[in-house]
C-alpha cells in the first residue's frame, strides 16, 4: 500500500477495485467510477474479508476501495489486507466509526484516506482525485535498477561523539547533492535521534520488524519508512526503555535485503554494541565512517574498532572522521598524537560549530541542510563526494580524495591567515 517508490509492473495492474457492504454505497461508487471512465462492474458487494480473499488469488489494483463496516476490529483486521495487498496500491477505506484516533491510526497503517458513511458523491470523487494525483506524482527514481546499491555504516567509537549527527547529514547530502534515493536506518532502537533531527515521528515500523521478521517485505517496508524528502526516507524507533530488545538479528539482515532492492543508497547509524551482537550486519557494507573525538578514551576505542573492522569487514573502505574539533584550541589529545596512537591518519575533521548545531536542532533539520555553504561543513561535503565516488559504478578508493594534507590542515591554514587571537 502507498509505496514511496515506483513498483515494477504497476502500470499493468487494474486501475480500480472496490468492495462495499451495502447497496447505497455500491450505487454511489458506481456513479463516480463511471464518470472517471473505470468499469462500474469492479465495484463488488462485500467488505474487508472479501477484499482479502480476492486479493489473495489476484493481483492488486492501483486503487482499492474497501468498506470496513463489517469489521469488528478494523485497525487489527486491516493487517490481513496488508498481507495480500501488493506494494504501490493506494487504499481508500470507508466505515461508520467517526473517531479521530481511528482515522489517524488507519493513515499510519498505510491507508490513504478514510471516508465516513453514508458516502457522498463529492467525497468519493475527491478521494479518487487525490489518489490519481498520488499515482501520477514523481516518486523515488528507478535508477537503482541501473546502479548497484551501496551501503554505508556510520559508527561512533564512543557515545556522544556525534555519530548520529554525521549519519543524518551524510544521508541528507547523498540524497540531495548526489541525487540518489537514500534510506537512513537508525539501529539505536531505544534512543535513536535521526528521526528527531529531521522533525519526524519515527512510528512503530522498526519495532514491528524486530518482533516479526517474517513479515518484512517490500510492502512492510513501504509502510514502515517515514519520508523526509523526495529522495530520503528514515526508518527509526523510540522503543519503550522498559522493553528490552531480544533478537537474533534476522530482522536487521532482512531489512538490509529489502533496502538493497528499493534504494540506491542506505546509511546505517550503527551503535558500536551492535557490532558485537550482530557482526553479520557488516557483510554487505561498502564503506564505514568511524566517528571519533580527540580524547584518550576515543583513541583507545578507535584502535579496537579499526582492528575489528579489518578482521570482520575487510571489504569495506574505512574513513576515520574526527568530529567537533576545536580548531586552534587545546584538545585532550593532540591530533598528531592521536594519529600516532591509531597508526593512521584522520581522513576527515569537522570543526565544532555550536551556533550551527543549535540552529539545526531548533529547525528540526540535519546540519548539512542548515549549513549549506558553511566552511564548517565543507569537510562533510567533500566526504560525500568521496563516498559517492567510492560506491559508484567505477569505485575510487575512499582516501584518494585526500591531497596536500588533511582537511583539518587546510582549514587550519585558512585560519592561520587571520590575525591570531591573543
Amino acid at each position: 500500500m502507498n509505496a514511496p517508490w515506483k513498483v515494477a509492473g504497476a502500470a499493468a495492474r487494474a486501475p480500480f477495485l472496490a468492495f462495499c457492504c451495502d447497496d447505497a454505497s455500491v450505487a454511489t461508487l458506481r456513479t463516480v467510477v463511471d464518470d472517471l471512465g473505470w468499469q462500474p462492474d469492479n465495484v463488488q458487494k462485500g467488505g474487508l474479508r472479501e477484499a482479502v480473499q480476492t486479493l489473495a488469488v489476484t493481483s492488486s489494483p492501483q486503487v482499492l476501495f474497501v468498506d470496513l463496516s463489517a469489521a469488528s476490529d478494523p485497525l487489527n483486521e486491516i493487517n490481513g489486507l496488508a498481507e495480500v495487498c501488493e506494494p504501490g496500491t493506494i487504499v481508500i477505506a470507508a466505515g461508520q466509526i467517526n473517531d479521530v484516533r481511528l482515522y489517524r491510526d488507519l493513515l499510519a497503517s498505510g491507508i490513504h484516506d478514510y471516508l465516513l458513511k453514508p458516502l457522498s458523491i463529492d467525497a468519493v470523487r475527491d478521494a479518487f482525485a487525490a489518489a490519481q494525483t498520488m499515482l501520477n506524482a514523481s516518486r523515488f527514481t528507478e535508477a537503482a535498477i541501473d546502479r548497484p546499491h551501496a551501503a554505508l555504516a556510520v559508527i561512533g567509537c564512543r557515545g556522544g561523539v556525534g555519530a548520529s549527527t554525521i549519519a543524518s547529514s551524510l544521508a541528507w547530502q547523498i540524497s540531495e547533492a548526489g541525487k540518489r534515493s537514500t534510506a537512513l536506518l537508525d539501529l539505536d532502537v531505544h534512543f535513536g535521534t535521526n528521526a528527531l533531527a529531521m522533525d519526524l515521528e519515527p512510528g512503530r515500523g522498526l519495532i514491528d520488524a524486530i518482533d516479526n521478521p517474517s513479515r518484512i517485505d517490500g510492502l512492510f517496508l513501504e509502510r514502515a519508512l517515514v519520508r523526509a524528502s523526495d529522495k530520503l526516507s528514515v526508518l527509526s524507533a523510540e522503543a519503550p526503555i522498559s522493553n528490552p530488545i531480544v533478537t537474533d538479528g534476522a530482522a536487521y539482515y532482512q531489512l538490509q535485503e529489502e533496502l538493497r532492492g528499493a534504494f540506491e543508497m542506505s546509511v546505517m547509524d550503527l551503535p558500536r554494541a551492535m557490532l558485537i551482537q550482530h557482526p553479520h550486519l557488516m557483510t554487505e557494507v561498502q564503506a564505514v565512517v568511524l566517528v571519533t573525538d580527540l580524547t584518550l578514551a576515543a583513541a583507545r576505542d578507535t584502535i579496537r574498532l579499526l582492528s575489528w573492522l579489518r578482521t570482520n569487514a575487510p571489504q569495506a573502505q574505512l574513513c576515520v572522521l574526527a568530529n567537533r574539533v576545536h580548531v586552534g584550541a587545546q584538545q585532550e589529545v593532540l591530533r598528531k598524537d592521536f594519529e600516532g596512537s591509531i597508526e593512521r591518519k584522520i581522513d576527515v575533521a569537522v570543526p565544532y560549530d555550536h551556533k550551527l548545531a543549535t540552529q539545526a536542532a531548533k529547525l528540526g533539520k540535519p546540519m548539512a541542510a542548515v549549513g549549506k555553504g558553511s566552511k564548517t561543513l565543507a569537510p562533510l561535503v567533500e566526504l560525500t563526494e568521496r563516498l559517492l565516488a567510492a560506491t559508484g559504478e567505477n569505485p575510487v578508493p575512499l582516501d584518494a580524495g585526500t591531497k596536500g594534507g588533511s582537511l583539518l590542515a587546510r582549514i587550519s591554514e585558512l585560519l592561520a591567515k587571520k590575525p591570531a587571537a591573543k
